[in-house]
């Protein structure tokens, strides 16, 4: 009988990680993500109030806002008539690196929606995940120690 067999998946040797561009000349600065919003106030005092951002800027007039957090900027604003949008629909997370998760979890466990408890992962990460008041999902873990 033919047995399946699974198709060719490329080993770490035949995969490139090298640029397409020259990086000599063509750079990238930083990424700050933009997360929609249909609930720019509630969205700022989230990150503000419950996560401990601070608001460096807000144009209420504009529908946007910037937030700081140590070396971390996201922006957040009201999607302008250009851009269809109902609801957050990222389907990926913001994974929040720090250097104790165990501090943010006891501060935050009480107050926000959980995706999953705490706990130590086998790639050598403790962490957590929760959702934002606009569903976003938001892991916050430090690298475990051996």
């Amino acid at each position: 009988a033919d047995s399946w067999k699974m198709p060719h998946q490329p080993k770490a040797a035949d995969v490139s990680c090298s640029p397409i561009h020259n990086t000599t000349t063509m750079q990238l600065t930083k990424l700050t993500p933009m997360l929609y919003t249909n609930d720019l106030q509630g969205t700022v005092d989230f990150y503000t109030q419950t996560l401990g951002f601070t608001c460096k800027s807000f144009s209420k007039e504009w529908g946007w806002a910037s937030l700081t957090f140590g070396g971390i900027d996201i922006m957040v604003s009201i999607p302008n008539e250009h851009i269809p949008f109902d609801k957050a629909n990222f389907t990926g997370s913001f994974y929040f690196l720090t250097n104790n998760a165990d501090i943010f979890w006891e501060q935050l466990k009480d107050k926000t929606s959980i995706c999953y408890p705490i706990e130590d992962f086998e790639y050598g990460m403790r962490e957590f995940a929760i959702y934002d008041n606009n569903g976003y999902l938001l892991q916050f873990g430090h690298e475990l120690t051996s």
